[in-house]
Parts: C-alpha cells; sequence; structure tokens
C-alpha cells in the first residue's frame, strides 16, 4: 500500500533490516527475523518486539526505499524502516506480503526506474518520486470505491478543481480524472488527467511550473498504448498538430479503455446516422457517466460474442454450468440474460456456446 510521505527519523540500534534487492535509485527490504524460522538471536528478537507490539503498531515487514545517488536522504516508499545513523527518510508505501510489496517494487521498475534518468538535480529526483506516490494514494483511494458517485465528496472535489483550473462552460461534464505523467520532451510532469465529454484535459504544478493542456475530443485523429526504453506502457493522443505522451497510470487499461469509449461516443454524436445509433443513455452528453461507457463496452462484447443486434441490451451475467450432452459432463461458464435472449459462453473459450430466445421459453 502506497503511504503519503511522511518524513521520520531512524536509529539504528540494531540491524533491523536486510535488503533483498536494489538499484540505481531502490531498495527493496525485509524486517530480520520476519518469516525465518532459522534465524539468529538478533532475528528473533526483532521478531519477538514485532510480535508483543499492539496490531496499530506493528512495523510492517517489507518497505522499499528511495535512493538519491550522492545523497545521505533517503525515502520509504514501501514499507518498513532502515540504514545508517540517523538519517532522514520519507515514509511513503508499506508491503505486508511478498506479493504485495513485490507489485511495489515491480511497478517502480517498470515506470520509473528509467525516467529518474532525466533528472540532473537530486532534489527533483526526490520531489518527482514522492509527487507520483501522492497521486498514486488519491487514485488508488478513488478505485476501491465501485463508482465515482458512490463517493460524490470525492467525485465533487475533483470536479472543483476541474471547473477552476479549466473555466469551461456548466454544460461540460467531468467523467473521470486519473493522476499521470504527460511528457513534454525528455521530462515527465506529474499532473491529473481530466476525462470529460468533451475534452481531455492535463493539469501540472511541478517544480514551480504550471502546464495545462485541452485537447478536444473531435480533433484527435488516434488514440494508441505503446511502451519503449523509458516506458514500459503509456498512452499517445494524437491531433493533427502533435502527439501527447501520458504514463504512469496506476491501471493504463482502465484508463484507455474510458478514452476510447469516450472519443467513440464523440464519433457517434458527430455522424448521427442510423448505423451509428447512440444507446439511449448516451444521447445527451451532459448526462454520460463512468458507469455508462463501462456498461456500454460491456454490451458492445456481449452483442458480439454471440452476434446479437446492436440494440440488444444486457441485464446481467451469473456463473453456472450447462450440461452438455455431446460430451456428456457440466461445461463451466457464464449466463448472459438480456431483454430478448438468453445466453451461455463456456469458459474455455470456444467450446461452447448458446443462445436461447426468450419468447421461444416455456415456463
Amino acid at each position: 500500500m502506497w503511504l503519503k510521505p511522511e518524513e521520520v527519523l531512524l536509529k539504528n540500534a540494531l540491524r533491523l533490516w536486510v535488503t533483498q534487492k536494489s538499484n540505481q535509485y531502490f531498495v527493496l527490504q525485509k524486517r530480520r527475523g520476519h518469516g525465518d524460522s532459522a534465524a539468529k538471536f538478533t532475528g528473533r528478537l526483532v521478531g519477538a518486539l514485532d510480535a508483543v507490539l499492539d496490531s496499530n503498531a506493528r512495523v510492517a515487514p517489507f518497505r522499499i526505499l528511495l535512493q538519491i545517488p550522492g545523497s545521505q536522504v533517503y525515502s520509504a516508499i514501501a514499507c518498513g524502516e532502515l540504514l545508517n545513523g540517523t538519517d532522514v527518510y520519507w515514509a511513503i508505501a508499506i508491503g505486508a506480503t511478498v506479493e504485495e510489496i513485490t507489485s511495489h517494487w515491480d511497478w517502480l521498475e517498470q515506470n520509473l526506474l528509467h525516467t529518474l534518468s532525466v533528472f540532473d538535480n537530486k532534489e527533483d529526483i526526490s520531489n518527482f518520486v514522492k509527487g507520483k506516490i501522492k497521486g498514486l494514494i488519491a487514485e488508488e483511494a478513488s478505485s476501491k470505491l465501485a463508482e465515482q458517485e458512490d463517493d460524490p465528496e470525492k467525485f465533487r472535489e475533483a470536479l472543483v478543481k476541474f471547473e477552476s483550473r479549466f473555466n469551461f462552460p456548466d454544460a461540460e461534464k467531468l467523467v473521470t480524472s486519473y493522476s499521470c505523467c504527460c511528457w513534454k520532451g525528455r521530462v515527465p510532469r506529474q499532473g491529473w488527467l481530466y476525462l470529460s465529454i468533451n475534452h481531455i484535459c492535463f493539469y501540472s504544478f511541478f517544480l514551480g511550473k504550471e502546464l495545462k493542456l485541452v485537447i478536444p475530443w473531435v480533433d484527435i485523429q488516434k488514440l494508441e498504448r505503446a511502451s519503449n526504453v523509458l516506458m514500459a506502457d503509456f498512452i499517445i493522443v494524437t491531433t493533427h498538430e502533435k502527439e501527447r505522451e501520458f504514463s504512469m497510470f496506476l491501471d493504463t487499461s482502465e484508463t484507455f479503455k474510458i478514452m476510447e469509449q469516450l472519443a467513440d461516443v464523440t464519433v457517434r454524436r458527430l455522424l448521427e446516422n442510423e448505423v451509428f445509433e447512440l444507446d439511449p443513455t448516451l444521447q445527451h452528453p451532459t448526462h454520460i457517466t463512468k458507469r455508462d461507457l463501462e456498461a456500454r463496452a460491456q454490451n458492445e462484447h456481449f452483442q458480439a460474442m454471440f452476434k446479437l443486434p446492436r440494440n440488444e441490451k444486457l441485464h446481467d451475467v451469473v456463473d453456472c454450468c450447462l450440461w452438455t450432452p455431446f460430451i456428456r459432463c457440466h461445461t463451466a461458464g457464464k449466463i448472459y440474460a438480456s431483454d430478448q435472449y438468453l445466453c451461455f459462453a463456456s469458459k474455455e473459450d470456444g467450446l461452447c456456446n448458446v443462445v436461447i430466445p426468450l419468447k421461444e421459453v416455456q415456463l
């Protein structure tokens, strides 16, 4: 779990931590004695001290430290405690299990490690990493909710910032927002990406410099995902003027899916013909929500899977098993209920698909 950067002063009376992995900027450590039945005296003592602490005060067994080359300042960014003397640390994340801390480590290696080399100033590296972690925390907190609409307070906060930063008319509705970086030359600018019904907007205030971008959906010629040496996974937005690159999302797939949906809705509104007729819920732009877009994507997948009409609306999906006489066994899969059909698709792709018109069902 990422933590809000908090300065801590540590004393190394005992060797409390063991380094598991390290690179130029990051060090992954495990608390001595954790999960080691054959630990020596120091490890057993540390384990005993941790065990008698109450659950709220207990130290997490894993952490990652940000290490700035040539600096005596370290930043704890994934959980635990260590290092020599009384160095200053920034605690910004914790890991209760190997899997959890490894997921943080992998994300840092894939998204930040190569990026940090573009900074010449050590303080800029520290500020950039801490700013990025703060953005991840804000987005992670929101992603734990089923929908932004279910937490009106957080959505209202994002909406207020969106309105104050971009000064759009009241009719411009914010759909969702994501923490990310926008690349300007070789330098990443940490900020927030706002997706509204008519625009992609980005705002950053980093190292005293403000950056605002406003890209109308109608001006976008291409949306694509890519990767290179510096970035493992990023989104390219292409207009007739230039390309913009956005990276370091908490969930790039989710962001890209929502962007594709909004771009597609814009195209369909422009064409306005029967072939590209919009769903009723999307015909009024001011009513579009993230939930509507996700439901639309699920509907389109359902229609394509069973080759059903575009106006067929999916209502529910349930795990079940179907008795298949041709192989004389039950086949695991999902049952799909729509307006006029009951459909089944096996978990094993292509094994069994069934489409039953409801008008032929006798109760």
